[in-house]
């Protein structure tokens, strides 16, 4: 696989695809560590995230960018993996969903496309807390971003009942696939609470009721 170090910030700490768009943002914080976070420090963390404004940027499309999200989130750039978790994290930064469903990479002056499998994004980790009758269920994603499931984060049941296809709402109709293990721990979650008012198997988080069962 070619690379090129990004000349526009020398200083970035790994190289990028040579056909890869201009990237206009520094090196990233690491992730945070799910696990070690509060609820609490989850939303703040979630509120103070900065991501730039694709939805603003309409440049020229000018190719392909030679890369592909894989259905278990893997990134690809001329068919080998992108083994550097930063440059995934800086390039879903400036991944962005078109009104056709397409998937692209864009800056303020290009935009290529990319391929996506399935959903751009994985969700690897859960988090819960309950507080009386109410729940908050937060999620870490492959790219290390963390979504709080509610209103404008929806989780949504697709497949049947023998094969469900989980699915957790990231931004501007971007997707994570909920992965097989993170989805059981939200089965038995809600087992364990099941409210027949309902009438359906399912978790509330952030005052939103999610059914756990395809429609």
């Amino acid at each position: 696989m070619s690379y090129a170090q990004n000349a526009n910030h020398p200083d970035t700490p790994f190289a990028i695809p040579a056909q890869a768009p201009y990237l206009p943002i520094m090196p990233m914080d690491a992730p945070p560590d799910l696990a070690s976070l509060s609820l609490a420090e989850v939303a703040r963390l979630v509120e103070e995230r900065r991501l730039p404004p694709v939805e603003l940027w309409n440049p020229p499309h000018c190719g392909d960018s030679e890369m592909r999200i894989a259905a278990d989130g893997t990134w690809f750039h001329q068919g080998s993996p992108i083994g550097r978790k930063e440059m995934v994290r800086l390039f879903s930064t400036i991944l962005r969903r078109e009104a056709d469903g397409s998937h692209v990479l864009v800056t303020p002056v290009e935009k290529l496309s990319i391929a996506v499998d399935d959903a751009p994004f994985l969700a690897v980790e859960l988090s819960s807390e309950a507080r009386g009758s109410e729940r908050r269920l937060a999620f870490r994603l492959n790219t290390g971003d963390l979504i709080l499931a509610g209103a404008d984060h929806a989780i949504e049941m697709r497949g049947s009942a023998n094969e469900p296809r989980p699915y957790l709402h990231v931004r501007a109709g971007l997707e994570a696939l909920i992965a097989r293990p993170v989805f059981y721990e939200l089965a038995n979650l809600a087992i364990e609470e099941k409210d027949d008012t309902q009438g359906t198997l399912g978790l509330w988080s952030n005052g939103t009721f999610f059914s756990m069962e395809p429609a």
